[in-house]
């Protein structure tokens, strides 16, 4: 469906890489496609989600700069509405916008924005209301979140991401650092020793680069558990190029399974993360919302 829009308004999080001149830029790139924009700034955590209810009603969109963050408080507050939400990277990492296809320039994203259409996709859901959009982990991707240094990540982007996580994944391995993970889907319980647990809403992993499993999809009203498990350096390696290759295969360090409901036990107890964020230490549960949100995409086909 074709987008139509003439008035936004845009949240912007002064604290993100580069917000307020990126903020000015967007006003910028809507008015040269003759929509009106109002800019509003976050001044404490939680502030989005409350600016996103106050304004959505009264603007044809909700835009939303900031980091992966930003952009989760204003679809969270915003889930089950029909308000459009447009992406615009200002963050590091940007995990949303590159699963989106939408351009990382704010004035690209806009004209891809306003020419686009709408996607309705799932959110997933925690006890503690919270909400994300693309994927949710305990294990190396975790370990990746908490281990890379915010100069880092403003030197290097989502690149600093890859760095880390590649240290991550090896010495997991080679010091054979598992833990005995009992992932609940529904009614069905798997347990085994695993290096990560991934619980996906999106397969596709940095454009699609890497996609975690098969037929992962964002509006399925699944969430999708992915449990890996290498013994040896090789197992790694194998596990990556499957990924990279898209080969799903049955292999016995690759477990999948699909459902509403998911609940993820460690022992010991292990940091997790939700959409680039750690969240605490687990167990956590996390259920699904179909077609939770209305998200402005770039024209597919």
């Amino acid at each position: 469906m074709a987008v139509l829009i003439r008035r936004v308004v845009v949240i912007a999080n002064p604290a993100s890489r580069r917000g307020k001149r990126l903020a000015t830029r967007a006003q910028s790139a809507l008015a040269s496609r003759s929509v009106v924009a109002d800019l509003v700034f976050t001044e404490r955590p939680g502030h989005a989600a409350e600016l996103a209810v106050q304004h959505s009603p009264h603007y044809d969109a909700v835009f939303i700069l900031g980091g992966d963050g930003t952009v989760m408080e204003v679809a969270g507050a915003l889930a089950g509405s029909d308000a459009r939400i447009g992406v615009l990277a200002g963050g590091t990492g940007n995990l949303l916008a590159r699963a989106l296809g939408i351009p990382l320039s704010v004035p690209d994203a806009v004209a891809a924005l306003v020419d686009g259409e709408d996607l309705l996709i799932d959110l997933g859901k925690f006890d503690s209301g919270r909400r994300f959009a693309i994927a949710a982990g305990v294990g190396i991707d975790a370990t990746m979140i908490a281990e890379t240094p915010d100069w880092l990540k403003r030197r290097l982007g989502v690149l600093a991401y890859a760095i880390i996580g590649s240290r991550a994944a090896l010495r997991a391995v080679l010091r054979r650092d598992f833990f005995r993970a009992r992932v609940t889907v529904d009614n069905t319980v798997h347990e085994r020793d695993a290096a990560a647990v991934m619980i996906a809403n999106f397969g596709a992993v940095l454009g699609e680069r890497i996609m975690l499993g098969p037929g992962i999809r964002t509006d399925d009203g699944f969430l999708d558990g992915c449990i890996f498990s290498p013994r040896t350096l090789g197992d790694a390696f194998r596990i990556m190029w499957r990924l990279l290759r898209h080969d799903f295969k049955s292999d016995p360090c690759m477990l999948y399974c699909r459902g509403r409901s998911i609940r993820v036990e460690t022992t010991p107890a292990m940091p997790w993360q939700a959409d680039g964020e750690l969240m605490g230490t687990t167990p956590f549960r996390v259920v699904v919302e179909p077609r939770a949100v209305r998200l402005m995409v770039p024209r597919r086909g």
